[in-house]
C-alpha cells in the first residue's frame, strides 16, 4: 500500500458511504471513471475486490468492511494531527508542554500558569515535574518548550531567562540548638547528619558547590526527592537541612534560619532551546514572563504586595 495516495483512500471511504460510483463520483466531483480507476488502484494493491457488483450498485464485502474501519481510522488520525499542529502554532490557543523543577509546583508554576492565562485565556498547559537534569535534558531533546530550573544549568545550547533567588535557610528539629540562632555558619553543619536531595536535583547541586568551595565534607544521612520528605524527615530528628526560602504559598512549611554563607541562594528561571522548533505560544510566554520578570515582582519569593504592611515599611 505504499503508493496509496491519501485523496484516493478518502474517496474510498466516500464511495463505501454510497456504495453507488455516479454519486459518490458526484459528492467528491470527481468523473465516475476517475473514482472507478481509482478503486482499481486500490483492489489491485490489495489483491481483493472490495465490493461485489450487483448491478448498478456497489455493496461493500467483508474485505470493504476491514479496510474502511482501518481508512477511517487512518482518516481521523490524519485530520486529528492537523488540528493538533494548528493549535500549537496558534499563539491565542496553543499547547504548552512546561517542565519544571517540582519544588516549583505549588506556587511558581500557578503563578505563572494564571498570569499567561490572562493574557491568553485558551493556551492550554501539559505540565512535567522532575529533578533539574530531567527537565534540562528534556528541554534539550524537545520534549519540553520551556524548563522552570534551579540553578542555571551549564548548557550554551539552551536560553537562559532569569527570574529570581531563593536565600537558603538551615531547618532542625525542634530542641536543636540552631533553633535559638539568628543564623547559621557553613562550618557549623560539618557534624551535623545532614538530609538532603539526591543527585541531580537543582538544589543538590547548589549545596554540594557551597560545601566544595569551602572545603568541608557533609556528614550526609538521608539523601530524598521531595523538600516535603526532607522537611519531615528533619522534623523527627533524624538530622538537619539546608532549603530554599519557602514563598507565600507555603506559610506552613518550616521558615529555618538563615544560612551565613556567600552565595546561600538558589537562582531560578527559564530555560529553552535556541535552535529548534518551538510554537507560537510558547515563544509568546516565554516574551511574557520576560517582560514580567524585569518589570515586576511577580514572581519573587515573597512578592512586595504580599509582604505584611510591617516589612514592607522596614523595606521602605
Amino acid at each position: 500500500m505504499a503508493n496509496l495516495e491519501l485523496r484516493e483512500l478518502q474517496w474510498f471511504i466516500v464511495l463505501a458511504e454510497r456504495e453507488h460510483l455516479t454519486q459518490a463520483a458526484a459528492q467528491l466531483h470527481i468523473s465516475q471513471p476517475t473514482l472507478s480507476r481509482a478503486l482499481t488502484r486500490i483492489e489491485e494493491q490489495l489483491g481483493v475486490q472490495l465490493f461485489d457488483r450487483r448491478r448498478n450498485r456497489l455493496q461493500l464485502n467483508k474485505y470493504g468492511e476491514i479496510f474502511l474501519a482501518h481508512a477511517l481510522r487512518a482518516s481521523s488520525e490524519l485530520a486529528q494531527a492537523e488540528q493538533r499542529i494548528a493549535t500549537l502554532v496558534d499563539p491565542d490557543r496553543g499547547a504548552i508542554a512546561l517542565g519544571f523543577v517540582e519544588s516549583f509546583g505549588n506556587w511558581l508554576v500557578p503563578r505563572m500558569v494564571n498570569r499567561y492565562r490572562e493574557v491568553a485565556p485558551g493556551t492550554s498547559f501539559e505540565l512535567f515535574g522532575g529533578a533539574a537534569d530531567a527537565i534540562v535534558d528534556g528541554v534539550r531533546k524537545g520534549r519540553f518548550d520551556i524548563g522552570l530550573v534551579a540553578p542555571r544549568p551549564a548548557a550554551d545550547d539552551l536560553e537562559w531567562l532569569p527570574i529570581g533567588k531563593q536565600a537558603l535557610r538551615v531547618i532542625a528539629p525542634a530542641e536543636h540548638p540552631f533553633q535559638q540562632r539568628d543564623a547559621v555558619e557553613l562550618h557549623e553543619l560539618a557534624d551535623e547528619p545532614l538530609v538532603t536531595l539526591r543527585v541531580g536535583y537543582g538544589l543538590r547541586t547548589v549545596i554540594d558547590g557551597l560545601f566544595r568551595s569551602a572545603g568541608i565534607t557533609p556528614n550526609l544521612a538521608i539523601e530524598t526527592t521531595e523538600l516535603s520528605t526532607m522537611s519531615a524527615l528533619v522534623a523527627t530528628g533524624v538530622g538537619v537541612a539546608i532549603v530554599p526560602e519557602p514563598p507565600v504559598e507555603l506559610q506552613h512549611a518550616p521558615l529555618g534560619v538563615p544560612l551565613s554563607v556567600p552565595g546561600a541562594h538558589r537562582e531560578y528561571g527559564a530555560i529553552a532551546r535556541r535552535v529548534g522548533p518551538i510554537g507560537h505560544a510558547a515563544h509568546r510566554f516565554l516574551a511574557t514572563l520576560k517582560a514580567d520578570a524585569s518589570s515586576s515582582d511577580m514572581y519573587a519569593v515573597t512578592p512586595a504586595s504580599r509582604q505584611p504592611v510591617s516589612d514592607r515599611e522596614e523595606a521602605q
